[in-house]
């Protein structure tokens, strides 16, 4: 069972909505709520993104799903299914709407904002009757300009729900209708320059504040959020917009979508490939570094598996595709990118619980503010008295907004997932976040992991009776067969000895060989040249009859002694020779070993290997001996991740195969490295796209950065609001200063998590 299937119950569809029209995380927990009615639906709602990623079972249909946000007062529209075409940007296109909309509203705020707050402020600037002014220049910014706040806040009423713009609503009415009545009982009450200018009588320029203000920090919000969301979208237009195919002979250029399978690319230097693909003929160095982080150019040529939106740099390919659309690894990217960022993580939730019973909380503190202000000053109480309940009421419910708290997490996340699809890491899922900060301890498999996983014949040993070039051939063409590392590197060394030079081509000057059979995990057997050729493990050759003599052991135990992978080779039920081969440590490994010990964890080498080849790879990159797992069949993965847990580690694991899924899908972390297969990647919860393990480490330090930041914005979240409500409701706080205090912490929450766009450079 996949690791999707496991998160998405059976009978089950996933259904992804725009949403527009929220603006907190009470209307996040609303939307939640109100989808999580429906029987058997669950929903996981991002308010950057405005989206909604919804389970849906059978017998629920989308209409009915839009139907019902409608309903609780939000637009929703079914989202296109993900493509990755160049310009699909659903997240930026939410973003950019808001912010173009909200400006014309601010601008024209702004402009008659600053008249009334001077009049009002300035006794200077005071002229007879200067009240009748600012309330007329203050009407259009409490009624127009604030529009956005309080239509979300009567559709919300209709629904008898509250949201944050209840509050603001509320709120920026209050002071203005407050100082209109004031004005029209006592219409000459500024006749006078000077008359009620400090005094509070009249609240026109903390309405039109306020309103400014608000507006300002909802613009600058929706700006951020786009810029945060940028990454998806550079990651999206990543894609080359069109191909050369070769079809009947000829070339001819056609748009990348139109692509198929089995399409024949010509991709000239300087190019993108189009897509996924293998190259059938030409040699050339790829720059894959937008696609997986890495700097250096990896080779490629016949054989070799290419990536779409790297770019070719030297010379001529053929590339015959192999996944196209929605298929392609850029696709599979940009999914598991957007749907990390839609997810919601512990902490998030804990956010959402809160904010959804804030508001009324709120509402509740300030009412009770005005009357326990009115009763503390007594029968007697005068119109001061008044006023300074009316102010402090209305402080209490602009300076607690929630709005801080409701990006916290969402914009943290969007940021930081984004900027790991920019270096090559692909995180699954917010819950990532969380584990990466409990692990302790990391297994490494150690072939494709801490070694290159490319093996090369190293030395060969002939038996008396044997030519060591005979050994190496026999073998070799038994080899030439299998697609094992092990025969690859054996087959290639023995063509290259036969002046073939091309390892991957079995019909150069190697023998045929009759009757291959291969049992896996032991060896390959053969028949060449009509001589019966066997090449596995020593084990494997005893057990099919091939006796090796004292001699034999010996130099097979000086061979894996020495660090090697030995195999053992037998001709005509004799035992012909040994062939060592040797992988290579990846230049970095150390230095990646010595990162995830700075970053608390106990590295531990997994390998089905000898013991004499996983100690010598472990020195060389810094790993304890006693934490060497060697001769670790597929299954005794998952049994030595099972053991670690037991013992009470939290596990990481880091593998690239077919059969470390099982592992990566056991760990408490699974991490896949991105020359892996599908398997491995599906079954992993955090995925390095490039080779390299210092990208593993990477990996970890960028959760853990992005975990640290959301909860450095919850902790000032939680902190604004916490001092900010008492000292209001003592009436210490002017309900302008509150307006732009709410305004701010807003653009702060967003500008700390943006700071995560710099991470690796």
């Amino acid at each position: 069972m996949s690791h999707q299937e496991l998160l998405r119950p059976p009978g089950t569809r996933i259904v992804e909505l725009d949403i527009q029209g929220m603006t907190c995380a009470s209307c996040v927990n609303r939307v939640e709520k109100k989808l999580g009615k429906l029987e058997g639906v669950a929903a996981t709602v991002n308010l950057p993104l405005e989206s909604a990623y919804v389970t849906v079972p059978e017998g629920i249909t989308d209409e009915q799903l839009v139907d019902t946000v409608n309903a609780a007062g939000y637009k929703a529209t079914l989202r296109p299914q993900h493509i990755a075409a160049p310009g699909a940007a659903p997240a930026d296109q939410a973003a950019a709407i808001p912010a173009s909309r909200l400006r014309p509203r601010l601008i024209a705020a702004a402009v008659l904002t600053i008249p009334v707050f001077l009049i009002s402020m300035v006794p200077a600037l005071q002229f007879p009757n200067w009240g009748w002014a600012a309330a007329v220049l203050a009407l259009p910014v409490v009624t127009w300009a604030a529009w956005p706040f309080h239509r979300a806040a009567a559709i919300n009423a209709r629904h008898l729900a509250s949201t944050m713009d209840t509050l603001v609503s509320l709120g920026v009415a209050a002071a203005y209708l407050f100082s209109a009545w004031q004005l029209l009982v006592d219409p000459l009450m500024t006749e006078h320059p000077g008359m009620e200018g400090m005094s509070g009588g009249l609240y026109f320029e903390v309405a039109s504040v306020v309103t400014t203000f608000l507006l300002l920090g909802r613009y600058l919000e929706a700006n951020a959020k786009q810029k945060a969301g940028d990454a998806l979208q550079a990651l999206l237009n990543l894609g080359a917009k069109d191909a050369t195919v070769l079809r009947n002979g000829s070339e001819q250029k056609i748009a990348a979508d139109r692509l198929q399978v089995g399409d024949i690319l010509v991709v000239r230097p300087g190019e993108k490939i189009a897509t996924d693909g293998v190259v059938v003929d030409g040699a050339s160095a790829v720059d894959a570094s937008l696609v997986t982080g890495e700097s250096v150019p990896v080779e490629v040529g016949p054989d070799s598996r290419v990536t779409g939106a790297t770019i070719n740099t030297s010379g001529r390919l053929l590339v015959r595709a192999t996944r196209v659309g929605s298929g392609t690894t850029l696709a599979q990217m940009a999914r598991l990118v957007s749907q990390a960022q839609t997810g919601k993580a512990p902490i998030a939730r804990l956010a959402d619980r809160i904010s959804a019973v804030f508001v009324p909380v709120v509402l509740g503190i300030a009412v009770l503010t005005f009357v326990l202000w009115l009763l503390v000053a007594g029968p007697d109480a005068d119109g001061g008295h008044l006023r300074q309940a009316f102010t402090a009421a209305v402080a209490v419910m602009v300076i607690a907004c929630p709005c801080a708290l409701g990006l916290a997490t969402p914009v943290g996340l969007l940021t930081g997932t984004g900027r790991g699809a920019q270096l090559g890491i692909l995180i699954k899922g917010p819950q990532v976040l969380e584990d990466t900060r409990t692990v302790d301890t990391i297994l490494l498999d150690k072939t494709g992991t801490v070694t290159t996983g490319i093996l090369a014949v190293d030395a060969i040993s002939a038996f008396p009776g044997f030519a060591e070039q005979d050994v190496l051939r026999l073998a070799g063409a038994v080899e030439a067969a299998s697609e094992h590392p092990v025969a690859r590197a054996i087959a290639a060394a023995a063509a290259s000895a036969e002046g073939s030079g091309d390892a991957g081509n079995d019909g150069g000057t190697l023998p045929p060989v009759q009757g291959f059979s291969s049992a896996p995990g032991g060896g390959v057997s053969g028949t060449v040249e009509d001589r019966q050729v066997m090449a596995g493990r020593s084990g494997w050759l005893e057990q099919n009859g091939v006796v090796l003599d004292a001699g034999h052991r010996a130099q097979l135990a000086a061979a894996e002694d020495g660090g090697a992978t030995a195999i053992c080779v037998a001709v005509d039920g004799r035992p012909a020779g040994i062939i060592s081969l040797r992988d290579t440590v990846k230049e970095g490994s150390s230095a990646a070993v010595a990162r995830l010990k700075a970053l608390g964890l106990r590295p531990i080498l997994l390998t089905g290997d000898n013991a004499a080849v996983a100690l010598r790879v472990a020195a060389a990159v810094g790993i304890a001996p006693g934490d060497v797992y060697a001769g670790v069949l597929p299954e005794g993965k998952v049994e030595a991740v099972r053991k670690l847990q037991a013992a009470g580690a939290t596990v990481a694991m880091a593998g690239d195969g077919v059969n470390d899924a099982a592992a990566l899908a056991q760990a408490d972390l699974g991490i896949a490295m991105g020359s892996g297969t599908d398997v491995a990647i599906e079954a992993a919860d955090l995925t390095v796209m490039g080779n390299d393990l210092a990208q593993v480490a990477q990996a970890i330090e960028l959760s853990r950065k992005t975990l640290g930041t959301i909860k450095t914005n919850l902790f000032w979240a939680f902190f604004y609001n916490a001092v900010g409500i008492p000292v209001a409701a003592l009436g210490l706080l002017n309900p302008m200063i509150a307006g732009a205090a709410m305004a701010a912490s807003s653009v702060l929450v967003v500008a700390n998590s943006l700071r995560l766009r710099s991470f690796g450079k």
